[in-house]
């Protein structure tokens, strides 16, 4: 599970004055030529490195049965709107959005992203965002990973203590990303996934 701003990529959706109309083309870390930013009146919002080196693996097929959604407090409807049409746009792979990844790879066409702060969702990802994710998705808490910055409130903290499985009184494994997802970043939340998944295994022998 991603967050979105200042996360996934690097700007913040509040903060931007227009839907986003015109494509930035550049390389995609060595996968061909695409869509790496979209312009949102003078600003470019594009992925940060190790978002997109993440989306890129998974893309090949790299983690199995991994999928993935994003939860995200976008501040106002506008945000929301902003943050879905980027998704829109920006590619994981030249001609593969990562809209078509995520939403039509993944889910087979079901938007089960958790975006903004409207009802029934709020600013607490922990009361709205993450138990309707598990709803939409049948995934358990103790099977998720999350990623956020955490600049504005200690979102993974949060989701880890209040979305617990009560067999296993474990939550999502998390990674703070307070300069975005970096390389670094991304194999260090799967290095903390793998470290949960171990100790599932264990309470499962118990």
């Amino acid at each position: 599970v991603l967050d979105l701003d200042a996360c996934t990529w690097d700007q913040e959706m509040y903060e931007m004055p227009a839907l986003p109309s015109r494509a930035v083309t550049g390389d995609l870390n060595g996968r061909g030529e695409g869509v790496i930013g979209v312009m949102s009146g003078p600003h470019q919002i594009s992925l940060h490195k190790g978002s997109l080196i993440g989306l890129q693996e998974h893309a090949d097929g790299k983690y199995g049965n991994m999928k993935i959604a994003f939860a995200s407090s976008a501040d106002t409807p506008f945000a929301e709107q902003i943050g879905r049409a980027s998704l829109k746009m920006l590619e994981v792979l030249p001609g593969m959005t990562v809209w078509d990844l995520v939403v039509g790879r993944d889910w087979d066409g079901q938007d089960v992203n958790q975006i903004g702060r409207q009802p029934p969702l709020s600013s607490n990802k922990a009361a709205t965002h993450f138990p309707r994710l598990k709803e939409m998705t049948g995934v358990r808490y103790d099977k998720m990973l999350f990623f956020d910055d955490c600049n504005w409130g200690d979102h993974c903290g949060m989701v880890q203590q209040r979305c617990k499985e009560p067999d296993t009184n474990m939550g999502p494994a998390i990674k703070r990303t307070p300069y975005g997802i970096r390389e670094a970043d991304w194999r260090e939340g799967l290095e903390n996934y793998q470290k949960q998944a171990e100790k599932l295994a264990e309470v499962s022998q118990d």
